[in-house]
């Protein structure tokens, strides 16, 4: 019996120092590295978007600093899509996970498929822009609905041949941002009046409005993941919007890293937010929400990296992060990505004595 009783409390024990190691130190904490994606021989790059392989997109000031072309960032090379053969500028926004990448280029939508940059045209007028596409080649963008000269800009989803108009809500001009697998929309429209726009989420073949944070003001929706979870930003009163996350049917104030402004820019299916917000000193910096707090990335990020984040623009389902900061006085796209730290030391010592336990009640039972 004794013997019994001396195994219950070195179980017991053991038992204690599994709850103390859980809860006391988790296996891994997340921090960064980060990727100078450099630029296409100019002075300055961005970056808009990033699939699940680590394929970034953007726009970089090719050589002289004259025009900013659309770029592909893959493995560690950064490579220039070009444009549709007039003298404006590209950019590309949007990427899905077989690599085709969308934006614009020459005041147009383009597709960038394989080694070809395809035109998407417009909705009847003469100026067009994409802003996403999903994993399945639907398009999402804006695109003027009548003539040349008229500044009515109307969301279209692209359906690999016919841009469809999504309408507004009730006002003059809508923009589409997002788009998930499922085919749902995110964006913005104008509401009666033209007074304001509001954030929109279009599933189906309706266009709902996503309301406001309050104050009666204007939002927009830049986000969607694969369950419908949208994120942007609302005006709370004037001059002051706040990064919101739109969840089953509640708009949720995400707050700011103490300043006045924020802005949420992407969401992954995890839930992740990024964007970027204003700090007490009045500085924009990139931020990460995850689920219950908003860290300033610039936090994440080893000291002395050089590095001064100023916007969180796409995060993927592995965490990494892309947007555009400053280093050595340029304004350079980057790419953050998670890493594992070891357990601490704490952790460590609790795991030994826990094998040591284990190993004298061993002894003892044999």
């Amino acid at each position: 019996m004794k013997q019994i009783h001396n195994r219950c409390k070195q179980s017991n024990l053991i038992a204690l120092l599994l709850v103390g190691l859980a809860v006391s130190s988790p296996a891994l904490a997340v921090g960064y590295s980060i990727t100078d994606l450099g630029t296409l021989g100019g002075t300055y790059s961005f970056a808009t978007g990033i699939n699940d392989a680590g394929q970034v997109v953007g726009g970089a000031y090719i050589a002289g600093d004259a025009t900013i072309h659309a770029f592909l960032y893959s493995g560690s090379t950064m490579r220039d899509l070009g444009s549709l053969g007039g003298t404006y500028s590209s950019a590309a926004t949007g990427i899905n996970a077989t690599g085709q990448v969308v934006g614009y280029a020459d005041q147009h939508s383009f597709l960038y498929s394989g080694s070809t940059m395809r035109d998407l045209g417009t909705l009847g007028g003469s100026l067009s822009q994409a802003y996403a596409i999903n994993d399945t080649g639907q398009v999402v963008g804006a695109a003027t609905a009548t003539t040349v000269g008229n500044d009515a800009y109307h969301a279209y989803l692209y359906n690999g041949s016919t841009m469809s108009d999504l309408g507004t809500l009730g006002g003059k001009s809508s923009f589409a941002s997002s788009i998930n697998n499922a085919g749902q929309v995110v964006g913005r429209a104008d509401i009666a009046g033209n007074v304001y726009y509001h954030a929109f989420l279009y599933s189906g073949s309706m266009m709902k409005d996503l309301g406001t944070l309050g104050g009666g003001l204007g939002s927009e929706a830049t986000g969607i993941n694969a369950s419908g979870q949208v994120v942007g930003y609302s005006a709370i009163s004037y001059g002051v919007s706040h990064a919101f996350l739109y969840s089953g049917s509640t708009m949720s104030d995400l707050g700011t890293l103490g300043g006045s402004n924020s802005y949420a820019a992407g969401i992954n299916d995890a839930g992740q937010v990024v964007g970027y917000s204003r700090t007490a000193s009045y500085a924009f910096h990139a931020f990460l929400y995850d689920g219950v707090n908003m860290v300033d990335m610039n936090s994440l990020l080893d000291l002395g990296s050089g590095w001064v984040l100023g916007r969180a623009s796409g995060i993927n389902n592995l965490g990494q992060i892309v947007g555009t900061g400053t280093i050595n006085g340029q304004t350079h796209a980057y790419l953050m990505t998670p890493t594992t730290v070891p357990v601490p030391a704490a952790a460590w010592l609790l795991g030994s004595g826990l094998l040591g336990l284990i190993g004298v009640a061993r002894r003892k039972a044999a």
